[in-house]
């Protein structure tokens, strides 16, 4: 019973978006940011980027624990959230 409230509960955009992260940036780093963050979702624009941003494109373990990885070099470790 139990597994089946979990897949009841709706998953929302929120918990997938890295915009906590993003916005404890320096301006001076974000453009290289950006760059590595791209890199770990193998996308090649914007648009792509700003809707894993935003949380509408679910990460998978491999990209999320990039993630991560890119945000701890710059000293963020509180990502996830909006």
């Amino acid at each position: 019973f139990r597994c089946l409230t979990f897949i009841n509960k709706k998953m929302s955009k929120e918990q997938f978006s890295f915009n906590k992260g993003w916005l404890q940036l320096r301006q001076a780093d974000i453009a290289v940011c950006r760059r590595e963050l791209m890199e770990a979702f193998n996308v090649t624009t914007r648009a792509a980027f700003l809707q894993r941003l935003k949380g509408n494109v679910i990460p998978n373990v491999l990209e999320a624990h990039n993630v991560e990885k890119v945000f701890a070099k710059y000293g963020i470790k509180d990502v996830w959230g909006e």
